[in-house]
């Protein structure tokens, strides 16, 4: 799509394309919206995380992907200004916020996702996955444990009930984690373009071609 280039392959690497990315996504939120979140093993799990299922938020609850989306904009969504006719589209539940409470408890194991968002998780909701994973740790290194718990409750009722180091992490992740925040750091310098510097430019051309690793 013309001017959209550039955002598709910036957003995870050159192997990345946002639009391929996308329909499988989409595959993951019907699959939780019209399977896992009437399971009995997902119910559990997220009672015991103290998160409400899309199904259970009252007063506009989404039981299916073939929702009304009109009934989910007081979700904190606003209602879409296009034709009326979506039927072909799944309400707007956003599935990160479940993502982030299962990698903050050390919960985000490949069953554990499996379950919550289906067969194509990995090639559905991986991307997202790994990113809050990053996002984990940076939080962690930012802050304290109260600032961290501050990050990831969802006020007023769904505070998370504890926090745990990040599940089965590998080196060629923390490899990564480390680069991105060395680049943030240089961004808060003001160190970015022209004057980045020299090992972060070598870096991430280097990363930018080495092939990236599955987890689990």
């Amino acid at each position: 799509m013309i001017g959209f280039s550039e955002a598709s392959q910036g957003a995870g690497g050159d192997s990345f394309d946002i639009f391929e990315w996308y329909p499988r996504y989409q595959n993951c939120q019907r699959y939780f919206l019209d399977h896992a979140q009437h399971s009995s093993p997902v119910q559990a799990l997220s009672t015991f995380l103290n998160i409400r299922l899309p199904f259970q938020r009252q007063p506009y609850p989404v039981a299916n992907s073939s929702s009304n989306q009109s009934s989910t904009a007081g979700a904190g969504d606003e209602a879409p200004s296009g034709p009326s006719s979506t039927t072909n589209l799944p309400p707007s539940v956003s599935l990160v916020p479940y993502i982030r409470r299962l990698v903050a408890t050390g919960m985000d194991f490949p069953g554990v996702l499996q379950g919550f968002f289906g067969d194509e998780w990995q090639s559905g909701i991986g991307p997202l996955h790994e990113q809050e994973r990053r996002n984990y740790l940076f939080a962690a290194k930012s802050g304290g444990w109260a600032s961290v718990k501050k990050d990831y409750d969802i006020t007023p009722l769904e505070t998370i009930p504890f926090l745990r180091p990040l599940q089965g992490p590998l080196d060629s992740e923390i490899e990564a984690a480390e680069r991105s925040w060395s680049e943030w750091l240089a961004m808060e310098d003001w160190m970015v373009g022209p004057r980045a510097p020299d090992a972060l430019q070598d870096s991430s051309s280097q990363s930018s071609s080495r092939p990236r690793s599955a987890r689990g």
